[in-house]
Order: structure tokens, then sequence, then C-alpha cells
């Protein structure tokens, strides 16, 4: 046994002396986890502190008794000063009995109302009152026992003995969480003249409302059965509606359209149960272990301190089938309820399924199309969960990613839960951004075969059972990044001040929910990327993939490393980017452990390499950190073919470009904004010798092209320039057919065989150079600027500025590279893309209120005799 120290002999020698003996014997079973660590930081001045629990009971005194000991904080069985209270802490609920009693609410006018009644009449004193909640049986990440489940902490209100069990088994995994004082003569004075026992009850609510609302972030809202959500479902008026006019439609009985609705429903609805949470919480903690180095999370306290009172959708990074066990896993173990999961319904497999779904996933199709009543049944389950205030995940990417990049977000369930939220505006919707990062994927191998033209192998238990091989590897460490919240109230303020008066009926569609589900759906993935991991493996990747043959130096590759570290550490993509605290010679030892690089001996210096297909692999991890280096990648591709260039060039260039990288990329800035980085960018360089400035400042100059710097920014410009060349393929293939010739759908296939062709012909390229919904994009981005258009005839017609930004390439593009685009580009390619879309129709026509005057003008301000400047140092080197 421990010896006491001398503060704790005072602190113990407060309580009676029976009340001392029931706490050594309790200690041993129970070991306390407080939340936060140092509540004694919470308290205010020096006024009396006054607990407050939720439940009475004889353990939950002895915990936070020896809790507020650990904790330096005010005995809670001291007599409260300034009143005739013996002891500082009071309950809201109390037992009746011994055996067989019966909980009941605390009268407020007992313990609120002398606390009252002590300040009245003395203005100068205070009680800080702390709400304390106490769980036994909440921290998973701790050794238990399986039957220890049944006992774990939940809405139930349980009796002594049932306790008693719970401590005896769980209460090694007990937390007590403190919640800030809150000073009873501030709240006094704002409620001004009101009546003692009025204003007790009214504290009294505002307590039990602030401790269900800590209990519901802690063990999850106070779910009903299954049955309970369907039947709800079922009975709402949409569902009912959809009912009949199912029935009338196809001429079948209400009774039979109900029962298809009723299974349709009983597809969808999460059956969650928090003994299989609880337990399978303990298998994936040894699956982790088997797979994993470690997993991490970074931010956590600030999304979950943001967490309480809002209705929270986790939207996080879909790259692998273990992204949701992973966040389910984490955030139970951190004493965060498990979100609802929605999952496709290809997951809903034999075995697999029910388990998923007392997990709480809930299953959805991947096409609505073709059912009338699905849509609403779905949507109204939807409404149902935020109504009851159940935390919920989904991934709005739609499917996972297949080349390392965020996907363009699909916005179905994102309009679902906005529509939902104006149904019933009860709880406000808080949307929190996950970024999950990897070191090494089980399905790296299938992601590329797919995006070499393999068709996607359809989930099944036969399947699963056959990639259980990949449990024999090791895969390096996660982290799983929150990113900066996003509420959805004030995008609805600012898109529609009315929009409280105006949502009533659950049909409506207003005319501003499309721009404000694709404004959150466009800020969730900038979040995302602001909370990007930096791991070894993304560096190795970055630095590696930059060489022709996927090899360098061992003292060129340290460089680069220590360079990139540096440009991201001296130019933040913001304060929730968190960067491997490996120096560069750890991170290439780290790299060959996970066998990502190899080591080729030489009497010259080592050479670390890549062999051809872990390169195609490695890809995937360089584009999650692309949109780090984009600014820097920008600059750099500005001195591939030139020695020297303007500092204003660069950025005028720089801002034409910018909205299709900001597209692709989900980049954070405006276009001044990019302006600022590419500044400050420009400021780096020159400062690590990289580039020199003359004249000023106004002139910008590399070295040789056997340069050390000039290697290292060829490094650098190479993460980006396979985007510039996508670009120029889909502008030059465009304006060599002419306007009014080619649809978008042949437009995308010209561009896809033409990267594919390339491909094949110059050096080995990574599998998304050639993906057909990146060229997709970016049509998509020249339409939303006004620079494309589609004709009466569905043609493709253009601005003149697309012509001049061919000729722009000049500027970023070598000769080879440009002359072998506009060869392969051309009327034949045309009639092979007829043949290729023969299947796949056009898309509509976008409406876009935006016009390409501002494209323009930047376009045509730009001096000519830069032009002449930059031209004459071209391709030199």
């Amino acid at each position: 046994m421990p010896i006491m120290t001398t503060a704790e002999s005072t602190y113990r020698s407060r309580a009676p002396w029976w009340f001392n003996i029931a706490g050594h014997l309790l200690e041993p079973w129970v070991r306390i986890r407080r939340d936060p660590a140092e509540p004694a930081g919470l308290l205010q001045g020096d006024a009396p502190v006054c607990y407050v629990i939720e439940r009475d009971g004889f353990s939950d005194a002895l915990i936070l008794d020896r809790a507020c000991r650990e904790a330096g904080l005010p005995s809670p069985m001291q007599p409260l000063l300034h009143t005739r209270r013996k002891r500082s802490v009071f309950a809201l609920a109390r037992r009746d009995g011994w055996i067989f009693g019966r909980n009941r609410q605390r009268s407020p006018s007992e313990p609120l109302g002398q606390l009252i009644r002590s300040l009245e009449g003395f203005p100068e004193r205070d009680i800080q009152i702390v709400p304390v909640s106490i769980y036994v049986g909440r921290a998973p990440s701790r050794e238990s026992g399986w039957f220890s489940v049944l006992f774990a902490e939940n809405w139930v209100v349980v009796g002594r003995f049932r306790r008693m069990l719970a401590l005896l088994l769980n209460g090694r995994d007990t937390v007590v969480h403190f919640s800030a004082p809150v000073s009873l003569r501030s709240v006094m004075d704002e409620a001004g003249d009101i009546r003692p026992e009025r204003f007790a009850r009214k504290m009294a609510r505002v307590l039990r409302t602030h401790f269900r609302r800590i209990r519901a972030a802690v063990i999850g809202p106070d779910l009903s059965h299954r049955r309970t959500v369907v039947d709800a479902v079922l009975n709402s008026e949409p569902v009912r509606a959809a009912i009949t006019t199912t029935a009338a439609k196809e001429g079948i009985s209400y009774a039979k359209a109900w029962e298809r609705a009723y299974k349709m429903v009983m597809e969808i609805a999460a059956d969650y149960s928090h003994p299989v949470v609880r337990s399978a919480s303990f298998l994936l903690r040894n699956f982790w272990n088997k797979l994993y180095d470690g997993i991490t999370m970074h931010h956590f306290d600030k999304a979950r301190a943001a967490a309480p009172g809002y209705e929270v959708v986790y939207v996080p990074t879909h790259r692998s089938h273990a992204d949701y066990l992973l966040m389910s896993y984490q955030l139970h173990a951190s004493g965060v309820v498990v979100p609802h999961i929605a999952a496709g319904v290809n997951l809903n497999l034999p075995l697999i399924g029910p388990i998923l779904r007392r997990g709480g996933a809930f299953f959805l199709r991947r096409s609505f199309k073709g059912n009338a009543l699905y849509p609403v049944v779905f949507n109204e389950y939807m409404a149902q969960l935020i109504d009851r205030g159940v935390p919920m995940e989904y991934f709005i990417e739609g499917g996972r990613s297949r080349t390392g990049r965020l996907l363009a977000p699909r916005a179905g369930l994102l309009a679902m839960t906005v529509r939902a939220f104006l149904r019933a505006p009860r709880r406000p919707v808080l949307f929190q951004p996950v970024y999950i990062g990897y070191e090494k994927l089980m399905e790296g191998k299938s992601y590329i075969g797919e995006l070499s033209g393999k068709p996607k192998e359809k989930e099944s238990l036969i399947g699963l059972i056959r990639g259980l091989s990949v449990l024999r590897q090791r895969y390096g460490h996660v982290a799983l990044n929150f990113g900066e919240p996003i509420e959805l109230t004030p995008l609805l303020d600012a898109a529609a001040p009315d929009w409280r008066e105006t949502t009533a009926d659950p049909d409506a569609k207003p005319e501003w929910l499309n721009s404000v589900t694709n404004e959150l759906a466009e800020k969730i993935q900038v979040n995302i990327n602001r909370a990007a991991d930096v791991n070894p493996i993304n560096l190795l990747a970055l630095a590696l993939l930059a060489t022709p043959k996927h090899a360098m130096a061992e003292n060129d590759l340290l460089a680069q490393i220590e360079l990139m570290k540096a440009l991201l550490e001296e130019l933040p993509y913001s304060d929730r980017v968190t960067l491997t605290p490996l120096d560069p010679p750890a991170i290439v030892a780290y790299g060959e452990q996970m066998g990502w690089i190899t080591r080729v001996r030489h009497p010259l210096g080592d050479v670390l390499t890549v062999e051809s297909e872990q390169a195609v692999l490695l890809s995937y991890f360089r584009n999650n950190v692309l949109h780090l280096t984009a600014a820097a990648a920008w600059v750099a591709c500005c001195f591939l073919n030139n020695r020297r260039m303007s500092r204003a060039s660069i950025l005028r260039l720089g801002r034409i470009i910018y909205p299709f990288i900001q597209g692709e990329l989900f980049l954070p800035w405006d276009s001044e904004g990019f302006g600022v980085q590419l500044q400050a960018t420009v400021d780096f360089f020159v400062r690590r010798g990289l580039l020199e400035a003359t004249g000023e400042g106004r002139v910008l100059e590399r070295g040789p092209g056997q340069d050390d710097a000039a290697y290292q920014l060829k490094a650098i410009a190479r993460s980006l320039i396979q985007a510039f060349e996508r670009y120029y393929i889909a502008i030059a293939a465009l304006v060599k057919n002419g306007p009014h010739t080619i649809t978008a759908a042949e437009l995308e296939n010209v561009c896809t065989l033409t990267a594919q062709r390339l491909s094949l012909l110059s050096e080995p390229s990574a599998p998304e150079f050639f993906d057909k919904a990146l060229f997709r994009g970016f049509i998509q981005k020249l339409r939303e600027n006004r620079v494309v258009w589609t004709d009466e005839d569905g043609k493709l017609d253009y601005d003149a500025v697309l012509e001049d930004m061919v000729r722009d390439a000049r500027v970023i593009l070598a000769r080879e590279m440009r002359h072998s685009i506009l060869k392969i580009t051309g009327k034949d390619s045309e009639k092979e893309a007829l043949r290729a879309a023969e299947a796949e129709p056009a898309p509509a026509p976008t409406e876009s209120t935006n016009t390409s005057e501002e494209l323009h003008e930047r376009h045509v301000k730009f001096e000519h005799h830069e032009h002449e400047h930059v031209s004459e140092n071209q391709d030199k080197d």
C-alpha cells in the first residue's frame, strides 16, 4: 500500500472514520481516470466549491472523494462555508430505502434552495457549483473480462447490488468527468428578481439537461429498441403517403405496399448493441496489434470539447475498409459514443452484416433510382436518427479512393442530413472532418488493378475469407487527425436568414438547398485536407517518385527530405497538419524497414530505389499529401524549362491556373490568398538558395541544370507536373478539334486515351494520370468558369482565352511533351473517342452564373514583353 502524504492525511480527516474505512476497502477495486486530467485548473478564484453528482450513492461519494483528493481539489466531505450544509456535495436524484428503494428526483428546494438563501443579503459571497459525472465500466482500452460487458455503464438506473457488481468487475475502468464550474452569484444576478424556489427549480432543470448531454456524449444516446425506430419510420407522414402512392400506382393493396416498406426499413436499420460494441473492442484491440504498429489521434480533445449539445456527423476520408472500424474503435476507446455508420448494402454479408449492424452500421443501396418508395423510407430513417441525437458517420466521397486523392464529393447523404435538420431543428448539427493516414494499405494491389482497367471485385464472404492472408503483413502506423468542425446553422443563416420560417414542410426543397449542400461538401473536403498527417512514407514518395527511375543517391534523398520538412514547418498549411518527428536518416531507415525502398550498395555512394510495382503503390501516399506542396510545386514548375522568370509572371499565371488546382486538390485559399502563399514560397526558396532574386526582387533566377538547387527544384515540380500535363491534354484536344465538334463525354475519352498512350511512350506514370474522373473534374471546372460551355447540339464551345492558355503552356511544359500531346490529339483521336463513348451519354450542361471575363481580363493584362523574356530562356537546359 502506498505511503499517505501529509496533504492526503489532512484531506481524509475531513470525512467520518467509517467513510475512510470504506474508501480503503474500495480502493483496490477502483482505478480512476479523470477528465480533464487536471481539473483543478477549472476552478475560478477562492469561492467555496459545491459538487453536484447525477445520482445519489455511497459508492459515487467514495469515488468522488478519492478523485478530488488525487486531483488536489477541495474535499466534498467537508462542510460548505457560509451554509448549514455538512457536506460540499449533493445529488439531483436519490433512492428511498436500502434494498427495494426507488429513485426519485430530489426536491430542488432542499440543496439548491439552501445555497441560494446563503447568498441572499451577502453580495460579496459566491459558490462554485461543479457538476461531476461518474461512469463505472466505460473505458474499454483497459483489460477486463467478457462478463464485465454486461455491467458496463448505460442509461439504466441500477440498484445497489448491480452497482456493487459493476464496481467489482469494472471498477478499474472508472471515469470521473469534471465540468467547468458555474458561479451561482453570476447566475442569480442574471436571473434578476425571481423567487428562490422558482430559481432553484430552473437550476435543477439546467443541471439535469447538462448531465444528460454529458452522458450522451460519453456512452451514447438513450436508444430504444430497433423496433421502436422502425415503427416511427413507418408511422411517419411522408412514409405513409409514399406507401399510399405506391399502392395506387402499382395497383396493390396498402398492406402489401406497407410490407414492402417494412422490409426496406429492416434492411436499412441498425440494431445498435452496447454489449456487442464493447465485445468487439476486445477483438479489435488484438486485431490492430497484429496489423499496425500504433494508432494515433491528433486534435481529438478539440473535437470532443466541441461535441456536447450537437448532433455530430463524422465525415472521414475513405481509403480502406478499415476506416470505419478504426474510427469506431478509437472513439469508443477514448470515451466517446460510437456513431451509426452508413455502409453500402454490399457489406451486408452473411455473418458479417449482423455484426456490423449491431455495431451501428445502417445499410443503403448504391442507387435510389427506379424505386420511389425506397428514398422516402431512407430519408425518414436518417431524420429519425438526427431527431434522436444519434451521432452518425458517412463518407461523402461515395467510395474508397483508388488514387490517394480526395474524390469529388457526392452530396446525397449531406442533403438528407440538411433536410432532416430543417424538418426538426431541435439540436444543431456539427460536421466533424477526419483525415485518416496510412503507411501501407491492405487493398493497395487491388486498387492498382482497378485503375488499370480490371473490374472491381464484388464483396463476398468467400472473398473476405480469401483476403485474410493480408493479416500476415504489418502495415505501419495509422493517424486519425480531427479537422476543424463545421456548424450547419451559420451556413444556413448566410444562405437564407429566414430558413427557420420556410422549411416546415417535410417535402420542401428550397432553391438555396443545393448551393448550401455543395458549399458544405466543399468545406468538409477542404478541412479534411487541412488536417493531413505527413508520415515518413509520404515524404519518401514525394522525393523518390520525382525522378525518372525512382532512384536517388542517399545524400540527395536526405537533402530532399530535409527540404520538404523545412518547407512544411516554415510555411505551415494549417495548424492541424501534423508532421513526422523523424529526421531524414531515420525516415530512410524506416522506409527500408517497411519494404518500400531498396538500398543498392555502391563504392561511390549508396542509391535508394523503388521497384516498379512498389512505385505505383507508393504514388498513393504521395497523392495523400500532394495538396500540401501545391504552391511550392507551382513555383518550381515555372523553372523547369526556364532559368529566370519575373515574380509578377509567377503570380499572374498562378492565379489563372489556381481555380483548376483548387478544384482538384481542395485547397483552402481564394485567388488572393494563393498569391500570398506563392510570395511566401518564393521567399522560402530564396532563403534556402534554390532561387536568386535580382532587380530588387522582381526577377528570380535558378542555377544551371546540373546544380543541386536546380535538382531539388525539379524534384518538387514533378509532384504536380502531371496535373498540368493533364490540363494541357484537355485544352489542346479541345482546341485542336475546334468548337462545336466534340461532346464532353467524347473529350473525356480523347483525354483518357491520350494520357494512356503517353504513359506507354514515356516514363512510367502513376495510374491517376489517365484517370477519367480527373479529366471530368477539370472539364467541369472549365464549365463553371464559363471558359467552356455546351451548345444546342450538346457540342463544346469555348472562349478565346482557351487558345491563349494553350500557348501559355510553353512556360511550364517541355517542348517534347507539348509536341507529343499535340501529335496524339486530333481528329483521329476523336473517332476513337466516339467509339468509346457510344455507351456513355454526355453529361447534362451545367448552369453557372460565373463568366470568363475575369479570367480573360487577367490573361490579356499579361505583358507580352514578359512572354518574350520567358521564351528566351526556355528549353536551354
